[in-house]
Formats: C-alpha cells, structure tokens, sequence
C-alpha cells in the first residue's frame, strides 16, 4: 500500500506548482501506483474478489480521468501517459 513518503514523492514528481496536490496529473499518478498494488495483490490472492472490484473501479477512474486530462490539456496529459508508461 501507498505510505506517506512514497505518495508525497509521487505528489511533488506530478504537481504543477507548490501547493498543488490534488490535480488531475497527481490522481492519475497516486491511482495508478494504487492499480499497481492491487493488480500485484491478485497474483497471490486470486479469490479476492472484493479487492478485484476495487481495481476495476480504479481503472475506471483512471480511464475517465485521463480522458478529461486529453480534452482540457493534451501536452500534460502526453507528459503523464509518458512518465506512467500507460497506453493512450
């Protein structure tokens, strides 16, 4: 799970300014390292079907974010695809 020094790390590779932590470039980020866990959490857990479901809803926040980010900024949302190493 996300510990506090590793989401700040996170926070401060994606924010646009100081004070800035809950952008849509930060929620991709903080959500796909969530992703990352959980997907790694079902390798070894395969019957863990209420966790199954909260990927599957990430993942769809993630998509919804990420095509916000695509109709309102395309250079920040190549910059993020980019460093996340997603498929867009």
């Amino acid at each position: 799970m996300l510990n506090s020094a590793s989401k700040e790390q996170i926070i401060e590779k994606f924010q646009s300014h100081k004070t800035d932590n809950g952008s849509t470039s930060v929620q991709i980020a903080l959500i796909t390292e969530r992703i990352l866990y959980l997907t790694e959490h079902l390798k070894v857990n395969r019957k863990d079907f209420h966790s199954r479901r909260g990927l599957i809803h990430l993942v769809s926040q993630r998509k919804k974010l990420l095509q916000y980010l695509k109709r309102t900024d395309s250079v920040a949302f190549e910059k993020v695809v980019k460093d996340l190493g997603l498929r867009a």
